[in-house]
């Protein structure tokens, strides 16, 4: 029993369910897309998300306490540094167009942790409101905008529609752990919920869900797709509604981040 909660732990803390997450929405814009399934971009994504994660969560603490590093964050550097290498293996496998399209996220990443602002003191994550939408922008542009543009698609209203909703899924996929941290994050910081309370936090994400799901109407007139989404926001709107400060641990890092993994799967089984 140690020995399973030691490999979810691992699992949790070394981003892979925050990857497959990531992933899951890609195959879900394949499929919304009707888009042939790109195995080079999609591991790309998986590992490129696995390796930018740990490199924002654990870059700090590696450089203060190198020689102090605890078994497993060692082995998390090291289960990281193999990501990284097949994240630069499918890298090399995409044409250069298609690696363009990461640039002006990879940059926003950069520049989340990176500081540039401030006399190089502040960095974008600790621009007052603006945290929650650049992690919700990033992911909407690459499990939505590059799987599409990438394989020839054009910028038309429907995937500027598609990537709206997604962006806003995410933003309601991100309060549960906001809610979770507003005491640990930094006040000058002010998330949504320092700001406006718990309380109010969970109406906007509830007002959030309904557009969503105005949004699937408009965009596909696919029965089960709209269904699906039906069930899928349900699901969320139920998690957060029972967000609180103390929640469990995995309450957040594991059943909210699986949504998206449900999502793929419901795609998966009305699909066939």
């Amino acid at each position: 029993m140690s020995f399973l909660k030691h490999l979810l732990n691992f699992y949790l803390n070394a981003s892979i369910h925050v990857a497959l997450s990531v992933y899951a929405l890609t195959r879900i814009t394949e499929d919304y897309f009707e888009i042939p399934y790109h195995e080079n971009l999609d591991y790309f994504i998986f590992f490129g998300t696995i390796t930018g994660y740990n490199f924002i969560k654990y870059a700090g603490v590696a450089k203060f306490y190198h020689m102090s590093l605890t078994k497993s964050l060692r082995l998390i550097q090291i289960f990281s540094f193999f990501c990284f290498c097949l994240f630069v293996y499918y890298g090399w496998q995409l044409s250069f167009d298609t690696l363009w399209l990461f640039a002006p996220f990879g940059l926003l990443t950069v520049l989340y942790i990176v500081p540039f602002l401030g006399g190089f003191q502040k960095n974008l994550r600790e621009i007052s409101y603006l945290k929650i939408f650049i992690v919700a922008g990033v992911w909407a542009g690459v499990t939505v905008l590059i799987p599409v543009l990438s394989s020839g698609g054009e910028v038309d209203s429907r995937l500027i529609l598609s990537s709206v909703q997604r962006l806003l899924f995410i933003i309601v996929l991100i309060l549960p752990f906001e809610i979770r941290d507003m005491e640990l994050d930094f006040k000058d910081i002010k998330t949504l919920p320092q700001k406006i309370g718990i309380p109010q936090t969970k109406k906007f994400g509830f007002a959030l869900l309904l557009f969503v799901l105005t949004l699937e109407f408009i965009i596909t007139e696919s029965l089960h797709f709209r269904n699906i989404s039906l069930v899928v926001s349900f699901v969320l709107l139920f998690f957060l509604m029972r967000s609180k400060r103390d929640q469990s641990k995995y309450y957040s890092a594991l059943w909210v981040e699986f949504i998206p993994v449900f999502w793929w799967i419901l795609v998966l089984v009305f699909r066939n």
